[in-house]
């Protein structure tokens, strides 16, 4: 009897990404983590914001980022719109934002007890899922864990992963579920 023939795969949902596509996401993706720098910057030396994004602007956003994984990847240049949309929206959203992410905090913790670079990284995960509809929740929560990866160990994005979820079905609920 002679083998059954593979079945063929479902096609997927969506065609693959251009290469324009590949590099407007890996631009914005290089902003996320440039904005979450600003964030962090922007606590340890207080700044207005249009003089945060002026200093970005001026002294990091036009040099090449690059990760220091032990091979210190170059990456791709920022999107500079994108960069202050993030930055200028999560600071203009504070309040709200500071509130979500304190109402799915566990019983006991606070904000300010949490790293630096983690309140960054959830305050611009949050500002996303409130701000940016045209971003799918699954894609903003992503994002944020790959930022997160280039700062924590898999504990804390593990957090990052759970408290993003957790404000994402509380902004952008699913109908059905």
């Amino acid at each position: 009897m002679p083998a059954a023939a593979p079945k063929p795969r479902a096609a997927s949902a969506r065609p693959p990404k251009s290469a324009a596509q590949r590099t407007r996401a890996a631009a914005r993706s290089t902003a996320r983590l440039a904005a979450v720098q600003a964030l962090y910057q922007r606590e340890m030396e207080p700044l207005a914001t249009p003089a945060l994004l002026h200093q970005f602007h001026a002294h990091r956003l036009h040099e090449a980022m690059e990760i220091d994984d032990g091979d210190e990847a170059e990456l791709t240049p920022p999107d500079r719109a994108f960069f202050d949309d993030l930055v200028a929206g999560a600071d203009a959203r504070a309040g709200e934002i500071d509130a979500l992410i304190a109402a799915h905090l566990a019983p006991g913790w606070s904000l300010e007890r949490l790293d630096r670079p983690l309140r960054a990284i959830l305050r611009l995960g949050v500002y996303e899922l409130l701000a940016r509809a045209d971003i799918p929740v699954g894609a903003v929560i992503t994002e944020y864990l790959d930022v997160g990866h280039a700062f924590y160990d898999r504990r804390e994005t593990g957090f990052v992963n759970g408290l993003l979820d957790a404000v994402g079905k509380a902004v952008r609920p699913q109908p059905g579920k």
